[in-house]
Parts: C-alpha cells; sequence; structure tokens
C-alpha cells in the first residue's frame, strides 16, 4: 500500500503460505491480489457464528487453522511504513476445517430464523397475546418501539411473511400465530374491496391513536407521496399469500385474485405491455398529472417484483396455470426491455411508457441498484425451473458471470448498493452514487442468485461466489448484541448505525428479505447443492382445498430434482401422496390438520 497515512480495513481473502516463524501470513482476494498480512501483534481469532450462538474463540488454534486455501476474514490496520504494512487485530473463519463453511450445516438457516423470528414476536407483542392494535413500523436497534404510531401495511405482510416462513422451516405454532393473526388485521383494517370494479386494493397503512385509527390511502413515502405505487400494493400479498401456503384459506386467494385484478385493470399497458408504476388515487389512471414524474412510467418493482413477493408462492400453493401464463409474461417482459448491454453492465430498470430509458427520474438517474441485477438472476432461474427458456437461463448466466467485478467488494467481500450505470472519462469503476456501504438485503440477492445459479447451472465460480457472500453476511450482519440483522454496514463490515439505517424496522425493513434469505438459502443449500432431505410444516384445513391436495413445492426447483421422501398427518405416518408431484392428499375431515413433510434431493 503507497498511502501516505494509516487506516483501518477488511481484508477477504485466501490464504497461500503461513509462516509461523516470521507472523507472517500471505492471501489473495477474490479477483486474485495478493496482500501480506502481520499477525505479530498477536490478533484474536474466531470462528463465525450464527444468531444466539456464544462466542466461538479460535485463537488457540491459530496456527494449525492457516492452512492454504482457506478463506478467511482479516481486520487490522494499514500502516504506511516500508511501502506498506497490514497488522491483523482480528481474524474469522468460516469453518472448522479449511473447506468447512458453517452456514453450509443442515440447520443453520432454520435456528437463524427461529431466531429472527423471536426477536420480532418479541419487539411487536413483548411477552403478551398476539395484539396487532400494537404493532408499529419503526422498530429500534434493540427491539424498542419509536414514538411513530404508524402501521405500514406492507411491513405487515413483511413480517407475517418472515412468521409463516418460520413456521413452514420450524412447525412451531407461535409462529403461524402472528402469521395468521397479521393478515386476518390486514384483512379488516387494510383491505378496501371494490365491489362495482369487483377488485381489492389495500391501504398504505393506518395511523394509530388510542382507540382511533386514520386511514392512509395514499403513500407516505417521498418517492411514491400521494398516489398509490403498484409495489406497495405487490408487497400486501407477501405475508398472506406465504400464509396461504401453510393454511390453504381461501379468503387469501380470493383477495390475491381481486388484486391482481386491480394490477390487470388499472396498472396494466394493454397496448405496450408491462405494468405502470403508480396510479393516481381518484381516477386510477396511470397517465393523470397529479402523478408528476412517475406519471406513465414503468420499473423493476411494478414488472418484475411480482415474481419474487407472491406470485410465485401463489403458483406453487396451487399449481393453477394463470399463474404461469403471469409468471411468464413478466419475465418475457424482463428479458426483454431489461438489457442493456451495449451501454453498461447493469440492466435498465425504469422506462417510459414505449420502454424508452428514463434515465433522469428523481433519485435513480441513470443508476443501478446492484441487488436488482442479482434479483433478476435469482428469479429467471427460478422461472426457468417452471418453464425453460434459453432468453431467462442465457441472461441469468450472463448477470452471473458480468457481476462481481462491477457490482461486489473485491477486497473486503460483499455487495454494494446504488452505483452509476455508466463510466465517465478515464474512470476504470463504477462510481457509487452515494456511498460504499452494503445494505442487507442486496446481500441476500447475491446469496440466493449465486445459490441457485450453481444449485441449477452448475459452475465451481457460482458456488465460489455464493460462498463469498454467504460469508460476509454472516460475519458481519448479524447483530449477536440485539439480535436480528443490521440494516447496513461500512465497507469494512462494520455496522452503520445512523438515521432510519440504525433501526430494525422502517418502511424498508421489516423480516422479509432476512426470513427469504433463510428459508431460501436452506432450500437451495440442503435440496440442491448438498444433498440433504429437509422437513416442511403445514396446517391446512382439507376441506380448504381442491380434491384435498396440499402442493409441497418449496420453490421453484428443476423437474425431478426433489421428491417426498415421508409424510405425518397429526405426528402419524401417512402414505397417501405423489412423491414426484410433490402433492399430499389430506384426510377427509372437517378441521385442520398438522402435516409434516419430509423432502429429499433426487440424485442426477
Amino acid at each position: 500500500m503507497a498511502e501516505g497515512f494509516s487506516f483501518s480495513d477488511t481484508i477477504a481473502g485466501y490464504i497461500d503460505h503461513f509462516d509461523s516463524e516470521t507472523r507472517q501470513l500471505r492471501l489473495h482476494t477474490a479477483d486474485g491480489r495478493p496482500f501480506d498480512v502481520s499477525l505479530a501483534s498477536g490478533p484474536s481469532a474466531e470462528l463465525v457464528r450464527n444468531l444466539d450462538e456464544p462466542y466461538i474463540d479460535a485463537s488457540g488454534h491459530l496456527d494449525e487453522m492457516l492452512s492454504p486455501g482457506r478463506f478467511l476474514f482479516a481486520y487490522g490496520v494499514h500502516y504506511p511504513e516500508q511501502g506498506g504494512r497490514f497488522d491483523a487485530k482480528r481474524l474469522v473463519f468460516l469453518g472448522r476445517g479449511a473447506e468447512d463453511y458453517r452456514f453450509e450445516e443442515a440447520g443453520w438457516w432454520v435456528k437463524q430464523i427461529e431466531s429472527l423470528a423471536s426477536f420480532y414476536r418479541k419487539a411487536q407483542f413483548g411477552d403478551g397475546p398476539v395484539d396487532f392494535t400494537e404493532y408499529r413500523t419503526e422498530i429500534r436497534l434493540g427491539g424498542d418501539k419509536t414514538a411513530s404510531h404508524i402501521q405500514e401495511t406492507d411491513t405487515i405482510s413483511r413480517l407475517v411473511y418472515g412468521m409463516a416462513s418460520a413456521y413452514l422451516l420450524t412447525g412451531k405454532d407461535e409462529y403461524l400465530e402472528v402469521a395468521e393473526r397479521g393478515t386476518e388485521y390486514l384483512r379488516k383494517h387494510m383491505r378496501v374491496e371494490d365491489s362495482e370494479e369487483d377488485v381489492v386494493y389495500w391501504y398504505h397503512g393506518i395511523s394509530v391513536d388510542g382507540d382511533t385509527e386514520k386511514k392512509l390511502f395514499t403513500s407516505e413515502f417521498s418517492d411514491d407521496y400521494d398516489a398509490i405505487p403498484m409495489y406497495e400494493q405487490i408487497y400486501a400479498l407477501a405475508g398472506p399469500i406465504q400464509t396461504y401456503r401453510v393454511t390453504g384459506d381461501v379468503r387469501i386467494k380470493n383477495d390475491a385474485d381481486a388484486t391482481i385484478r386491480l394490477f390487470d385493470r388499472f396498472f396494466k399497458d394493454e397496448e405496450l405491455g408491462g405494468y405502470y408504476s403508480h396510479i393516481d388515487p381518484i381516477l386510477f389512471s396511470a397517465d393523470h398529472e397529479s402523478l408528476g414524474e412517475n406519471a406513465e412510467r414503468k420499473n423493476w418493482n411494478s414488472v418484475g417484483d411480482h415474481a419474487p413477493a407472491y406470485l410465485i408462492n401463489l403458483y406453487l400453493a396451487t399449481g393453477e396455470q394463470r399463474y404461469a401464463d403471469f409468471l411468464e409474461y413478466t419475465f418475457d417482459t424482463i428479458a426483454d426491455r431489461f438489457p442493456d448491454y451495449k451501454n453498461s453492465p447493469f440492466v435498465q430498470e425504469r422506462f417510459f411508457r414505449d420502454w424508452s430509458h428514463d434515465t433522469a427520474h428523481s433519485w435513480q438517474q441513470n443508476r443501478a441498484v446492484v441487488g436488482h441485477n442479482l434479483k433478476i438472476a435469482w428469479n429467471l432461474l427460478r422461472m426457468n425451473s417452471l418453464k425453460a427458456k434459453p432468453a431467462y437461463s442465457d441472461l441469468a448466466r450472463r448477470i452471473g458471470e458480468i457481476m462481481p467485478p462491477v457490482g461486489s467488494d473485491l477486497q473486503r467481500g460483499g455487495w454494494y448498493d446504488v452505483v452509476e450505470r455508466l463510466r465517465s472519462g478515464d474512470q476504470e469503476s463504477h462510481r457509487f452514487a452515494w456511498h460504499d456501504r452494503k445494505a442487507w438485503w442486496q446481500q441476500e440477492q447475491a446469496i440466493l442468485a449465486y445459490l441457485i445459479l450453481h444449485g441449477t447451472l452448475g459452475g465451481q465460480d457460482f458456488r465460489k461466489e455464493a460462498r463469498q457472500a454467504e460469508s460476509f453476511y454472516n460475519t458481519f450482519f448479524l447483530d449477536h448484541d440485539e439480535g436480528a440483522v443490521y440494516f447496513n454496514v461500512l465497507a469494512s463490515g462494520t455496522p452503520y448505525l445512523l438515521g432510519t439505517e440504525r433501526l430494525k424496522g422502517s418502511h424498508s425493513m421489516s423480516m422479509y428479505h432476512s426470513a427469504e434469505l433463510c428459508y431460501l438459502a436452506a432450500v437451495y443449500n440442503n435440496l440442491l447443492i448438498n444433498g440433504r432431505e429437509m422437513d416442511f410444516h403445514f396446517k391446512p384445513d382439507p376441506t380448504d382445498l381442491p380434491g384435498r391436495v396440499l402442493r409441497v413445492s418449496p420453490d421453484l426447483l428443476p423437474a425431478g430434482s426433489v421428491s417426498i421422501a415421508s409424510v405425518e398427518i397429526d405426528e402419524k405416518p401417512w402414505t397417501d401422496f405423489d412423491a414426484g408431484a410433490l402433492t399430499v392428499r389430506l384426510p377427509d375431515v372437517q378441521s385442520r390438520v398438522r402435516v409434516r413433510v419430509r423432502l429429499r434431493p433426487e440424485t442426477k
């Protein structure tokens, strides 16, 4: 290092050589750059740990663990002397053996989602009953509530999603109780049935003051103020639909169908394709002048977010062809309209009605959200398992290959937030829009993208990217002091705890992304990659399900890659299931049953 000053930083690297006498460690980063690290000052050493696990000291085993090929994090101080010297102060190992990664343990992500669910249940409801009149959008770092009395529909839905996912993986009733009561609260307080138009739409939220509540029809968020944004309507469905997968409650499906009718009637551009990002609250028009710069606009959220938020899960629960058709329409649009590789390694995210590029919109301008590129790759491969098309797999692969050098931190690990889509002048790298911090949800997209890329397309480079992303997230984002995960960390991995990014609950954060990561990382690691069986839990009323058939596929996975190994109903063996179709025919009873399904990966 040639800088003339000292500074603290992190190096994520693979061990090339360790000299125990001189205490010198040679690492190389993800892109192959060598670093010499001095251990002469006696750094602490630890093993990465899950939420609710105690500190695991590795200092006494340091020399024997510094074996070639091992991936680790070294945090320390750069000194300018002698051309640059790095003194390590902290080392983090990802597993006990050189090839071990603890987050690939069968139960790692299940334990993590349990800890998340426990944190958010206590933060919102304390040790008392689950009463959603006490729910608040804003939650402080340690789980305390702020003075804000706002209840946003989307954040309730995102909490519900997390709790339903926790039940799917654990079968613990306390999580399903939160999911079901939250769904009922959304239906009672946030849902609007428009019988004349035969649609359902959802309020932005309500302001609660004692026994009174004030409905907030339009968005209060600055980007969408006084309009009805598509993404808020989309995410209102996320939690209830995940709950529907567990319970089969037909009322939830009816709400989803009515909301989809809203999308098709008022947001869809039947002539030029896609969905508009906003409509006005009076005429439900996408071109009304009151929308300002949001008039007749389309974006990633309005076109692509249907799939991960609710539509894939709605298809998994029902198997209905019309949802598969909607998914195909969505991904055909993405594959056709979003790539812009003649101009940028990043997809285009905002459009005018005619699909020309909107490069001057609000905060985004001509900038790329790194996580949206990764989210597209992840979801394209989910869709490719339902209906394979070269356009899907080729674009996903291209994103997976092109993104690491432009969107990830090749020295420290982790993935960046928002960058300029184009370089100018003699710039060698894409400039950060505001900062080089790293958000929890963008790490999720990277992890899931590279897990499914490796699990469905193969390739050790994809597995390496997945492991590096999982390593950074589990090392730096888990809050071992207060619980749950941090919103943002600095480039080095140090938590960033200012403003709304200090919160564990906000307009942007409620349990959704952290729980989605746990659920799907468990599915991909165990069933697609490491060949391990998994249990999933359901609690339906057979009379709610057509033909009493429960669909138990955990995600859109390659055909034939997973089958049912065994089923228990009310803790007794049950044999009426189709192992390959991933369906269970439930008993002819008039009350809810508890179903545990064990899935096994099929050898390729």
